[in-house]
């Protein structure tokens, strides 16, 4: 089985939807990442079927508890889970953030090459970065403990807005030193095809916002 048709049986397992242009798409995006990561080291993983598990299909398995509205994905490194899901959801608007510039600059060229119209890349520490509006849903990976995420990126977030954290492990010792004021909406576990260890989706709210989800 080739790369092409690995993405393909890992995104038909995630019950998702896609068409030939999209599956053509994750597959180019597997493949640049090959191309620039011998140069620029973007990823500590090597072999291209452990990206497409670890990367891509990690990414894809928060696409349907994903929140409405505009995404932040903050400390989004080769731009996981942002660009995969903005592949999945083109006519949502996606805000890549890093402060590592090396991986920022592969991001601007990716969207570039790929033609990304609703994607933009911020090459940025995210406590010192003042957007215009703020965001409906910010979501990171592997990026800080739940509070550290939330005290760096409180003022990015809208009202009614919501933290998305992927996870590994049920994170019952971060979940327990969250500040007073956020709440749980939901702890949903993830299945990722071919992946051997647990993955787990935090999403967070601030007490005092309505959700109208």
């Amino acid at each position: 089985m080739n790369l092409q048709e690995k993405i393909a049986q890992g995104v038909k397992t995630l019950g998702l939807s896609v068409s030939e242009h999209q599956l053509s798409q994750f597959y180019q995006i597997i493949e640049m990442l090959i191309k620039w990561n011998k140069a620029y080291n973007l990823t500590a993983i090597r072999e291209p079927e452990q990206m497409v598990i670890t990367h891509l299909l990690d990414s894809l398995s928060i696409a349907n508890h994903l929140n409405p509205g505009v995404v932040l994905d903050v400390g989004t490194g080769p731009g996981f889970p942002g660009i995969p899901l903005s592949i999945l959801f083109p006519e949502r608007d996606f805000f890549l953030l890093d402060s590592n510039g090396k991986k920022t600059r592969y991001l601007k060229q990716l969207v570039f090459e790929m033609d990304f119209k609703r994607v933009s890349v911020l090459d940025s520490r995210v406590e010192e970065w003042q957007p215009e509006r703020p965001f409906d849903v910010i979501v990171s990976r592997a990026f800080a403990s739940l509070d550290k995420m939330i005290g760096l990126t409180d003022h990015l977030l809208a009202k009614n807005g919501v933290w998305q954290a992927m996870k590994g492990e049920d994170p019952v010792e971060e979940l327990a030193k969250l500040p007073e004021n956020i709440e749980v909406v939901s702890i949903d576990r993830l299945d990722v095809p071919n992946l051997r260890a647990e993955r787990h989706l935090v999403t967070l709210k601030k007490k005092d916002s309505i959700s109208e989800y």
